[in-house]
């Protein structure tokens, strides 16, 4: 999976460059968030004392706000269709790896046409959503940590006051159980995909070999043997992932109200501004994402362990695992 692009010197260029690529973008992103995060402070505060400001103050800030998110747009936008670009090229790459590799098998290999096609397409796509957000994760957390490390010092609860970076305690700690708790909550997700996709190409299988020949395939009883084992796998899914969904939503909606918990109280003692209150929310909302990234994508992790596991099965079926260079057979086109 990672030598066909990584290791490929026809690859090299679009593996290293676009990888390069993507990350200064993400640079220049997080670089602009913080911005914002600084913006939100002053705009806040004129908001609180409106009338000892003038509004031309105001439309400053809103002009200031526009300035940042107009280039922020346009280099999301641009880091995206790039970043989609660059996982189909992942991909292709992966496609003529595998194929002569597969070609020279004499055995049949379970799924085959599955794991060149289907389980490829769904590798790139996983690793391009979780691959940026974990890149942009890293740089936010860098950004932020310090940030929110210095904002701890208006904390006034007795129980946080004297711990220095209390907020990013918090935050750690808030991600950390929510990733326990979603692994025991989550734990049967894994196997029931891999065995979702088994089943899903048994009955695949089936229709492809009942369409060259109705009389011997894909005859009713087949058929319904086929399905009902699919129907019994994703009402299994459906429950576990229910469970799931449950607990994911009662943690985000928790979230979003912690730094109020902790920081409002000093809003009405003075012992903060509005400005600061928002932008603590802000900057630990981006903290508590990013540490909480891998929960909060849990069920397309799960995913992505299930082609895995299934892709790296092919690998060693097709004699492709262990394989020092790809076969020059297949000419990528």
């Amino acid at each position: 999976m990672l030598k066909s692009f990584f290791l490929n010197k026809k690859w090299a260029v679009w593996a290293w460059g676009g990888f390069i690529f993507i990350i200064t973008s993400l640079l220049a992103q997080t670089w602009i968030d913080v911005k914002i995060n600084e913006w939100y402070k002053g705009f806040y505060d004129i908001l609180q004392k409106a009338t000892e400001h003038d509004v031309s103050e105001f439309y400053d800030k809103i002009f200031l706000f526009f300035k940042l998110a107009i280039p922020y747009v346009i280099i999301y936008t641009i880091t995206n269709y790039f970043t989609r670009l660059y996982a189909f090229r992942w991909r292709e790459a992966m496609t003529f790896a595998y194929m002569p590799y597969w070609k020279k098998v004499d055995a049949k290999v379970e799924g085959a046409s599955q794991r060149i096609q289907e389980d490829c397409m769904a590798f790139a796509k996983i690793v391009e959503s979780i691959g940026l957000q974990v890149l942009r994760a890293i740089m936010l957390l860098i950004a932020f940590v310090p940030i929110l490390w210095g904002l701890s010092s208006n904390v006034i609860i007795p129980w946080l006051k004297d711990i220095n970076g209390s907020l990013v305690y918090v935050s750690l700690t808030a991600s950390i159980g929510g990733v326990v708790i979603s692994w025991l909550v989550g734990i049967k997700l894994p196997g029931l995909e891999y065995n979702n996709q088994k089943v899903e190409a048994a009955f695949r299988k089936e229709l492809v070999y009942g369409e060259d020949d109705r009389k011997a395939y894909a005859k009713p009883p087949t058929i319904l043997e086929l399905f009902t084992g699919i129907k019994y796998n994703y009402h299994r899914l459906f429950l576990h992932y229910g469970y799931f969904d449950l607990w994911l939503i009662l943690y985000n909606q928790t979230m979003i109200i912690v730094p109020y918990l902790i920081m409002g109280p000093g809003l009405f003692t003075g012992a903060m501004t509005l400005g600061v209150l928002i932008q603590t929310s802000s900057a630990f909302r981006e903290v508590q994402g990013s540490f909480s990234l891998f929960m909060q994508n849990w069920t397309r992790i799960t995913e992505l362990r299930s082609i895995f596991k299934r892709l790296n099965e092919f690998e060693k079926a097709i004699g492709y695992k262990n394989s020092s260079k790809p076969s020059p057979d297949i000419v990528r086109s």
